[in-house]
């Protein structure tokens, strides 16, 4: 009886993934609670820290580094935002993007328009220093933001 290997698809899961999302690349020095209750209050959003959904990565000797995150879902419209903290001490979540400390994701059905009106709007808050939107294709660990 041979066993059959089974290969995990990770193109198609990072598809399924980021369907209907836009990221958006932040540098600001603030800390991530911080960070995230001034999204609360210049966008009238709620995102709560979710440490289920933390990410936890081995560095090369073997030290665990957290990385955590805050999710809002917005009740009428069905948007999903979710904010990746990218740094933990010397290690970075995204090494292709280390020059940034936050990636926020919206899903929503118009996630390009949407993230383009909260880089415009994110310029207007003095803790952030840079807000772009990113092209998803050029992530190559983007599978590193899979929850």
């Amino acid at each position: 009886m041979s066993q059959q290997k089974l290969m995990l698809d990770m193109a198609a899961m990072q598809e399924d993934f980021f369907s209907d999302s836009s990221l958006i690349g932040i540098v600001s020095t603030s800390p991530a609670y911080h960070f995230c209750w001034l999204l609360n209050e210049h966008f009238d959003l709620k995102f709560a820290r979710d440490s289920e959904s933390d990410i936890c990565k081995f560095d090369i000797d073997k030290k665990e580094h957290f990385f955590p995150v805050y999710k809002y879902a917005a009740p009428l419209n069905g948007n999903k935002y979710t904010v990746y903290k990218l740094k933990s001490e010397t290690e970075t979540l995204l090494p292709e993007a280390k020059q940034l400390d936050y990636i926020l994701m919206v899903q929503s059905l118009e996630s390009k328009d949407d993230a383009e009106y909260f880089t415009q709007q994110l310029k207007n808050i003095s803790e952030v220093q840079l807000a772009q939107v990113l092209d998803i294709d050029n992530l190559k660990n983007l599978g590193n933001l899979i929850l």
